[in-house]
């Protein structure tokens, strides 16, 4: 299998345009496993046999990269479908020209919440755990208007039927979301790999109770952004780009054990155990989507349940955030 794959990533390689000179281009990134395709593509060398010369750039939330990409700090962005209509609601001259990840967000309760959903449903688990601690469950997640935050209130509001007033919802970058896990700061979490599969590993009697597709069917996660200009200046460079992407996409869906190193160099400061973060690439094989054919609907309903919210101040149109024929070229090669 392994000989299969590695066969199909070097025609991939092979396929990708090659630039006449390196182009440079200034990434903006956050170090979460839904941006594995970036850490895949430095690592195996993909970008750097196109021509393309990278500076990164790492933001631990998605508020502060729509703010670098409105001040046009970056070419490129790696970051949520949600920052990302932000940023383009708000005048930032982005094209979505790929897909990351499906699905991504799933709800871990540690004990005793996680014990409370055994045999009730959620509502029922929320009001066991109020009744016996006399508060509130806390659930962690990313700041409000991100990917994990809607999708929470999404499942809240729309697939569970629960009133949010049953939990106090916090805020948090990454690394905060997984201390407080790991330090019991928190009864649960609406986010994302690696932070499942290590609060699985670390914490006992930790349980994934609502994963990704009951949250919000078909969620669009992270994706992939570059501006307008770079797409008009150095068209060759976006498709070596996406092409790239694409490669690595194959490669994390078919071969968790040999992109687990490229991933933790590069997630939760290269302190990760890699057996963690095989887990979680490997938790996340079937989620892990190059296509943004595949997100266009679910972004749709996701930009109408947060105009909804209040955490959308204005529509963006659908159409103007996504480039589809970049990608259709690059998959042709």
């Amino acid at each position: 299998m392994k000989t299969a794959i590695t066969t199909l990533f070097a025609a991939s390689l092979a396929a990708a345009p090659v630039l006449a000179q390196d182009t440079e281009i200034e990434i903006g990134y956050m170090p979460i496993l839904p941006v594995s395709q970036l850490f895949v593509a430095l690592e195996n060398g993909a970008l750097d046999e196109a021509g393309l010369s990278t500076e990164l750039v790492e933001f631990q939330n998605g508020p502060a990269m729509v703010q670098a990409l409105l001040a046009g700090q970056l070419d490129v962005a790696y970051l949520g479908i949600g920052p990302a209509m932000v940023a383009r609601g708000r005048g930032a001259d982005i094209k979505v020209v790929a897909s990351n990840i499906v699905e991504q967000i799933s709800l871990v309760a540690l004990p005793p919440l996680a014990a409370d959903f055994e045999g009730n449903d959620a509502a029922a688990a929320f009001e066991a755990f109020a009744a016996r601690e006399g508060r509130k469950p806390v659930i962690s997640t990313f700041p409000t208007g991100s990917v994990p935050e809607t999708v929470l209130q999404y499942w809240l509001r729309e697939e569970a039927g629960i009133d949010p007033d049953l939990i106090e919802i916090i805020h948090q970058g990454t690394a905060q979301v997984q201390q407080a896990l790991l330090t019991g700061a928190v009864d649960g979490a609406a986010i994302l790999e690696p932070i499942v599969s290590t609060t699985l590993a670390r914490v006992e009697g930790a349980v994934v109770v609502a994963a990704g597709g009951e949250m919000f069917p078909d969620q669009p996660g992270a994706v992939l952004a570059v501006r307008e200009g770079l797409l008009e200046q150095s068209p060759e460079a976006v498709e070596a780009l996406v092409t790239a992407h694409i490669a690595a996409t194959e490669q994390l869906a078919n071969d968790p054990a040999a992109t687990a190193p490229m991933v933790a160099k590069h997630v939760g400061g290269g302190r990760l155990d890699p057996a963690v973060v095989e887990a979680a690439i490997t938790r996340s094989s079937d989620q892990f989507v190059a296509d943004p054919n595949r997100i266009v609907e679910g972004t749709r309903a996701m930009h109408d349940f947060q105009i909804e919210l209040g955490t959308l101040a204005q529509p963006v149109d659908l159409d103007a955030l996504f480039d589809l024929d970049v990608f259709e070229r690059a998959a042709a090669r």
